[in-house]
């Protein structure tokens, strides 16, 4: 299994591999103290700081451990997010998808169903994962529930797993998808975005 940075385009949305060239525009999508609050890259609010956590991610790919990609909206052509298979396994077919996080304009939107489509479909039937998990901060209710909508099984609760850039000790709650499970998720997120998104 060799993960390797790929374009994956559908309906509403563009992944594509990140890089420093995007950083203008992710800066600007991520000025909403809300976005960062589960996440523990700490609040980012200045290029340079966008350019750090770009550069950090992109040392990770050359390590093999992560793929980032930048989610572009189709309509607008600006990158409004971003989000990335991380923990990558290949020995044991398996990887992560996490790291997400959309301006606050496309919460809530076709946006996140589709990224995770794209990525979902892309992980079971190109690169021949058996399993991808998730993980969420158990405070994240809406990130706890969307993963329950599309079909993750929760599995548990890893406790104090995380320092959080402000101290408080976060739990972290993984889901997963099998690729047993995978053509019955397929099915229910297609439904959702009311048609495939393209090849």
């Amino acid at each position: 299994m060799q993960v390797l940075p790929v374009t994956l385009t559908g309906r509403v949305v563009r992944l594509e591999p990140l890089s420093e060239a995007h950083v203008p525009d992710l800066t600007l999508a991520g000025q909403a103290e809300s976005i960062w609050r589960y996440i523990p890259y700490g609040v980012i609010r200045t290029e340079d700081q966008m350019r750090a956590l770009a550069r950090e991610l992109l040392d990770r790919q050359a390590r093999g451990t992560d793929v980032p990609f930048t989610v572009v909206h189709l309509e607008t052509g600006r990158a409004i997010g971003s989000t990335r298979y991380l923990d990558i396994r290949p020995e044991h077919r398996g990887l992560e998808i996490g790291g997400t996080w959309y301006a606050p304009a496309y919460q809530r939107t076709a946006v996140n169903t589709e990224c995770k489509y794209l990525l979902l479909r892309h992980a079971f039937e190109t690169l021949g994962c058996i399993r991808v998990q998730f993980k969420a901060d158990s405070r994240n209710e809406r990130s706890l529930r969307a993963l329950e909508r599309i079909g993750a099984v929760k599995e548990g609760v890893l406790r104090r797993q995380v320092i959080m850039p402000d101290g408080y000790l976060r739990d972290s709650v993984y889901y997963s998808i099998l690729d047993s499970e995978w053509p019955g998720v397929k099915t229910r997120l297609e439904e959702k975005l009311g048609a495939s998104p393209k090849p």
